[in-house]
């Protein structure tokens, strides 16, 4: 299986899409705990149409989200606190049913995972395929 991830960090929303339509995507899944941002069309309901417009499906998976220390530890540039709070995040019974879902969303159509941060070394996205993403084989997009 091939699991796609995606960060909108610096992208306008059409090189957003453009992105994901020549990757193949067909779903991205929102691993964002509050999937709000201050840039256009990347907040929940805005992205859900912007997606669906282009024929892209949208799931919002929050218990896969990384809770307030996490995202602080990141903003900061301080793995070592991120890895921390996001391993104790996957061990919530909540998590543990999204990531199965996670990989259910992924086997069935071509799926993104979708962060704020561009590089996917500073966000959890990399830390949840690497604990469930079952020897998936991970693209990493750059808008």
């Amino acid at each position: 299986m091939k699991v796609f991830t995606i960060g909108y960090e610096g992208a306008t929303m059409a090189e957003f899409l453009a992105t994901l339509r020549k990757a193949g995507v067909e779903r991205v899944i929102d691993v964002r705990a509050l999937p709000l941002s201050r840039r256009p069309g990347f907040s929940k309901s805005s992205l859900a149409a912007e997606l669906e417009a282009v024929g892209i499906d949208y799931v919002h998976l929050k218990p896969l989200g990384t809770p307030k220390p996490g995202r602080d530890a990141a903003k900061k540039g301080d793995r070592a606190t991120l890895e921390a709070v996001y391993a104790g995040q996957l061990e919530l019974p909540e998590a543990r049913a999204a990531a199965a879902r996670m990989r259910e969303l992924a086997a069935e159509k071509p799926s993104a995972l979708l962060c704020f941060e561009r590089d996917p070394g500073m966000c959890h996205r990399t830390l949840l395929l690497a604990a469930e993403g079952e020897e998936a084989e991970v693209v990493d997009l750059v808008v």
